[in-house]
């Protein structure tokens, strides 16, 4: 992990992401990207286009300058090699395009917590962000002083389709030195009996390399609960999961998990995208 872009709307959820942005960058000696989009109709920045519209995009251009002006003279950040992007984009279009111009590996973001997820700090293009990034997305909730995952919880119906995903989830598990928790959720619609889901789980796990990993079925009314139900029960620090690219985390599970899992979780979530 050497690149990690943190988009921001210079709201205290996007410094909390940015906090541990900064955690991760000077632990895995890693440059920050600080992106800010001003989603104003194109024709406001092209001067040949609307000569008498330029000082409106002028304006909010030297604005934001002036804000991560302020953001980089935070303690937080010193000592970091840190990089401020004005785009203008709708917000997960210039992620998409900050990603692909400089290689980012992670994208971290800020939410409201328990708030509506397209209330995130930027809106409903929290979600378009999550939905169709390439790069995991790390989305947190609250402040974290201490940014430090000891027991991640990845939750799957480890069917192969997810396996490719999975490596990339495991990859960041020893990149934090977090021992893994596989969890699949049994409910009264989709019921596996615990040879079976642990024979599945098993088998999914086999020849991926990765050994610092407990294998667990949990009994809910519904997918959802029984991640949140598990995570609380053992205290997790991070929660993981798929996403299917523009089909959008809805059809997490062949469709049986909602948003309302990354609505509702008290804790980071992480997502991998579905190759």
């Amino acid at each position: 992990m050497k690149k990690i872009l943190v988009p921001t709307d210079f709201s205290d959820q996007a410094e909390n992401a940015l906090k541990v942005a900064a955690q991760l960058a000077k632990k895995h000696n890693a440059e920050l990207f600080l992106l800010h989009t001003l989603e104003l109709p194109m024709q406001k920045v092209d001067p040949l286009a609307a000569n008498e519209n330029l000082p409106e995009a002028m304006f909010f251009m030297r604005l934001a300058h002036k804000n991560f002006e302020t953001i980089l003279k935070k303690d937080f950040l010193k000592g970091l090699n840190v990089h401020e992007i004005v785009e203008f984009y709708e917000t997960f279009r210039g992620v998409y395009q900050v990603c692909k111009k400089n290689d980012i590996d992670l994208i971290v973001m800020g939410s409201h917590g328990t708030n509506s997820f397209r209330e995130m700090l930027i809106g409903s293009n929290t979600e378009k962000v999550v939905r169709t990034s390439e790069v995991p997305v790390l989305v947190i909730k609250k402040e974290h002083t201490v940014f430090d995952i000891d027991h991640f919880v990845f939750a799957s119906n480890f069917k192969d389709y997810y396996k490719e995903s999975f490596i990339k989830a495991t990859k960041f598990a020893k990149l934090l030195d977090a021992k893994m928790h596989l969890l699949l959720v049994n409910t009264a619609s989709y019921f596996m009996t615990t040879h079976d889901a642990i024979e599945r789980m098993e088998g999914f796990v086999k020849n991926s390399g990765f050994d610092n990993y407990t294998v667990n079925i949990y009994n809910d009314i519904n997918v959802e609960k029984g991640i949140m139900n598990f995570s609380e029960s053992i205290g997790a620090d991070l929660i993981g999961m798929c996403t299917h690219g523009r089909q959008g985390i809805s059809n997490f599970f062949n469709g049986s998990i909602s948003e309302d899992l990354v609505n509702h979780a008290k804790r980071p979530v992480i997502t991998f995208k579905i190759d």
